[in-house]
Parts: C-alpha cells; structure tokens; sequence
C-alpha cells in the first residue's frame, strides 16, 4: 500500500513539472490517443491528432512528439502521458481493473479530453460514472479561461459540425478544483483538426476547431 501511494505521489510530482517541460526543453511530451473496448471506433480520424500536434508547435512554440501514442485503458502505460484523447461514434465499456486504472490516472495528475464523434456521449457517461460514481458533470462557463488562452473565444465552443442541431458543451469533471476529464459535445472538434480533404470543411472551420484545441493543450499545461 505505501509502495503504492509513493509511486502515485512521484507521478503527481512528474505532472507539476510537465509545463516546464513542455516549452522550451529538449523532451518531446506525448499526447496519447486512448484505446478503449466495446465496440466503438476509438481509431477514427487518424490525422485529427497529428494535426493539432503540428498546430500547437507551430503557433503556441510547443515541443509536442509529432506523432500521438495508442494506450490501452487497462495498461499502466497510460501514467507516462499527461494528456489522453478519446474519441469515436459507437460503445465504450472500461473494465473494474479499467476503472481503476483510468481513476487512479487522473486522480494523480493525468487529464482526459474525449470529443463526441457522434453517438458517444451515452456511453462515455455511462462509463465515466464508473470511474466517478459521486461526481457530476458540470458545464464550463464561457468566462472558463479554457476559452481565453491564446485563442479567444468569448461564446464558449466553437460549433464545428451539426448533429442534433443542439448547441455546443463543454462539460467537465473536477476534483479538488482541478478539471481531470474534459467532453466536448455537439462540436466534433476532431473532424476539423483533420486533414481538409476528409471532411471538406471550410477553413474558418478548421482554424476555429485547431484554434480551440490549441486552447485546450495550453491550458492543460498551464494550470
């Protein structure tokens, strides 16, 4: 049990240091793309990652590795990144040793942004409530500095691509102050962080979708 929480205690500490570690220093931080069982497509838009990737080291100066990870939501592996991103349209189901996992991550430090691809917000809640059963989601004002990094966006989210025809949230779950797990509904940022050919999007769309996940990584880094 001590073995335990010292090793938690040495990962929350790694955490705190990351910012320094992400501007301006010769280590490469990675963003990893979480795997996740159930049926739903995990591995959708393939060049969403890398594109933000490149975005954020070209206009915010970052150090990002160029390519993002693939992390199983069972493996210990997922301590060794800072910032995990889910996406998908279909199911998701996290195991108990999952659960535990996913929890014991963002309790020590690790942050969670999962973009609704569509079909993906019942699942995932159904699934986070696993992870945090007495926690609920609470919707981030538009004064959140999430909004007010180096891009601003006084209105909240930007509204990418129609679904439902429901306007754009962004919910989020916090302990102890502190934002561990980011949803991005009604949105679809990740389809605008793709190559443009894929969805044919306009570029003002495109640039709002970058524009806001640069956000996303800054303030993530930042706090």
């Amino acid at each position: 049990m001590i073995g335990n929480v010292l090793k938690i205690a040495v990962i929350a500490a790694l955490f705190v240091a990351l910012p320094l570690l992400l501007w301006g220093q010769n280590t490469k931080i990675k963003i990893a793309l979480l795997k996740y069982k159930g049926g739903g497509d995990w591995y959708v838009n393939p060049t969403s990652l890398p594109n933000l990737i490149r975005f954020c080291n070209t206009n915010l100066k970052t150090n990002l590795a160029d390519e993002p990870v693939t992390v199983e939501s069972g493996s210990r592996e997922l301590f060794n990144y800072p910032f995990i991103h889910l996406t998908g349209h279909g199911n998701i189901h996290f195991t108990p040793i999952e659960v535990q996992n996913i929890r014991e991550y963002l309790l020590s430090g690790g942050f969670m942004h999962a973009d609704d691809n569509y079909g993906l917000a019942e699942p995932f809640k159904r699934e986070m409530a696993k992870v945090f059963p007495d926690d609920e989601w609470v919707e981030l004002p538009w004064e959140h500095p999430i909004f007010h990094q180096k891009y601003d966006f006084p209105n909240g989210l930007p509204k990418i691509h129609e679904h439902d025809n429901k306007r754009p949230q962004a919910l989020g779950i916090i302990k102890d102050g502190r934002l561990v797990v980011l949803f991005t509904y009604e949105t679809d940022l990740g389809d605008g962080w793709e190559d443009p050919q894929v969805h044919q999007d306009p570029e003002e769309k495109r640039q709002e979708a970058l524009q806001m996940g640069a956000n996303i990584v800054s303030y993530i880094f930042n706090e």
